[in-house]
Formats: C-alpha cells, sequence, structure tokens
C-alpha cells in the first residue's frame, strides 16, 4: 500500500516535471538552469558556493550552468567585494523578466497535471504536502522554498 503510494507520487512529480520542461524549451533553458535562475533571482546575488550549497551539487556543476545563464545575458558574476576569490551570481533585468515568465510557466505546468482534481482537492493536497515538507525540514539543508 505504501509503495503505491510512493509510486503514485513519483508518477505525479515526473508528469509536472516533464510538463515544465517541454514549457522551458522554448525559453532554452533546462530544468536545472530554470532552478538556478529562480535562486539567483529570488535570493541573489548569490556566491557561487552558496547557490551550489543551495542546489546540493557540487560548485563546478554550478559552474557549467551559469555559464550557460551568463551565455543567455541572464546572469552576471563580478567578484565579491568581502571576498575577491568569491564570485557574485546576479540576474539580468533580462534574467528578471524570464524568471516571471517561468512562474507561469510553472503553474501551467501544474494546472495541466492538477486539472482532475476539484479546487478543494486541491486544497487537501496543499495541505498534506506542506505537512510531509514541514517534517522533512524543508526537504534539503539550505533550501528556500521556491516561491512561484
Amino acid at each position: 500500500m505504501e509503495s503505491d503510494l510512493a509510486d503514485l507520487f513519483v508518477r505525479a512529480a515526473k508528469r509536472i516535471r516533464r510538463a515544465q520542461t517541454e514549457r522551458l524549451a522554448p525559453l532554452g533553458l533546462t530544468p536545472a538552469q530554470a532552478r538556478v535562475l529562480r535562486l539567483v533571482v529570488g535570493g541573489g546575488p548569490l556566491r557561487m558556493v552558496d547557490l551550489a550549497d543551495r542546489l546540493q551539487v557540487v560548485p563546478r556543476s554550478v559552474t557549467t550552468l551559469v555559464d550557460a545563464l551568463e551565455e543567455a545575458g541572464l546572469v552576471t558574476r563580478t567578484p565579491d567585494p568581502a571576498n575577491r576569490r568569491s564570485l557574485l551570481v546576479e540576474p539580468t533585468e533580462r534574467g528578471r523578466a524570464v524568471r516571471a515568465e517561468m512562474a507561469g510557466i510553472r503553474r501551467q505546468a501544474a494546472e495541466e497535471v492538477l486539472a482532475p482534481l476539484t479546487a478543494e482537492q486541491r486544497e487537501v493536497l496543499r495541505g498534506l504536502l506542506t505537512v510531509i515538507d514541514d517534517a522533512g525540514g524543508g526537504g534539503c539543508p539550505g533550501r528556500h522554498r521556491p516561491r512561484g
């Protein structure tokens, strides 16, 4: 029974992720790049090492993601005035605009998957997922809840 529940949960999450991936493609973003952009816009400027920590990846992985976002004109890297050996990642105006567009994309993808649920069922689901999220301490160390 519990494994069925876990399987259903994973399948629903994968459907939402797939729908988001399809909608992000026209923006030229991968889900990983979109996640970095959300973090930078929502909490920037961020040091590369802090970004890696929040994503729970090795710093070299962040470098690859930030390289792509910088090449697309969505973020910039500047020396950290507090520590010249560190770089700060900041969103550009275009990055902020794309981030706003991404919020709509995420909502549309979730709406597509959750469409069979009534408004009341969605609220129940939101409450249950909030309980699970809160019990796990928000999921990841150093994680900040994404907005939008």
